[in-house]
């Protein structure tokens, strides 16, 4: 199997993980902990994780140099991301957070393009329109869609978390080049939960444990394992072979995959023309975005 299929295994590996995590946070905000003591222990378990693994089998020592990047990539990555994210989606709706996140794809073709020189083709430009389609053509309808005064705070935040998301993927490319995935995330996590810390840990001390329930234990440990950990790994190594404008678009899937999860898991939704047409048009939007581009149909 080569390297580029591998990394697209990855991301849509990360992307399904990523679409049963807004319903799964959901449950577990606010109601028992709150959005900053959740963003503590995700960051802070993940941060273990990384290092307990990199210990046993990596052996590589970050170029004290890199360390103002590795600054920026756990502000952006982790400490900004992540509170705003969880604390926006405890204000706003699963669905109104993943309609808003349709913007993180145009702002990484953007800093590309700027950041790293990444020619804007066509090609992207189509992928990136499909993309929206297709997801805009499944939410829209959903009947939790509900954008307005209740929302605009929340909504605010995870529109800044995609901003925030979109720095990290241009910042983090250039030093996948440099170290193992590995090096990179246990450094950004162990920053990310110094930052995150103060933030959190008054909200911690009120998590009331022993009235928690074992299904929103096993929502916490998918959150810190498999949203957090395993996913950052993916996406990260996704990199190494991948351009961002490919890694990004793949976030049109999270909502399609999500309703595929309600239809064969939860039993609470069913396939129709609508979802199958907007599955179709992300498809082709991330296939397009995929393609290696041409300099003659290129923009500079």
């Amino acid at each position: 199997m080569n390297k580029a299929l591998q990394a697209h295994l990855a991301l849509l590996t990360v992307n399904v993980i990523y679409g049963a995590n807004y319903s799964i946070a959901k449950e577990v905000m606010p109601a028992y902990v709150q959005p900053f003591a959740f963003v503590l222990m995700r960051v802070a378990g993940a941060a273990v994780l990384f290092w307990l693994v990199s210990a046993v089998f990596i052996k590589e020592k970050l170029d004290k140099k890199d360390l103002p990047k590795i600054v920026l990539l756990a502000l952006f990555g982790v400490t900004i991301n992540q509170l705003l994210f969880l604390k926006g989606l405890s204000l706003t709706t699963p669905i109104n957070a993943s309609i808003i996140m349709i913007s993180n794809p145009i702002v990484v073709l953007i800093f590309a393009a700027i950041a790293l020189k990444e020619k804007i083709s066509f090609g992207k430009i189509a992928g990136i329109a499909l993309g929206i389609s297709g997801a805009l053509l499944l939410l829209l309808f959903n009947k939790s869609f509900s954008f307005g005064s209740d929302t605009i705070t929340g909504d605010a935040m995870v529109l800044i978390n995609s901003l925030s998301w979109a720095g990290y993927i241009i910042l983090v490319k250039p030093l996948m080049k440099k170290y193992n995935t590995f090096t990179i995330v246990k450094w950004v996590f162990l920053l990310g939960t110094v930052f995150v810390l103060p933030f959190g840990y008054g909200e911690f001390t009120e998590i009331k444990w022993g009235l928690l329930p074992s299904p929103i234990w096993w929502d916490i440990a998918f959150v810190v394992i498999g949203t957090t950990f395993i996913a950052y790994i993916l996406n990260t190594y996704a990199l190494r072979s991948l351009s961002p404008s490919v890694v990004s678009i793949y976030i049109y899937l999270q909502p399609f995959l999500a309703t595929l999860i309600a239809i064969f898991y939860y039993h609470n939704d069913e396939l129709d023309a609508r979802k199958l047409t907007s599955g179709i048009l992300i498809v082709l939007g991330v296939y397009l975005v995929s393609r290696p581009g041409k300099a003659p149909n290129s923009i500079k």
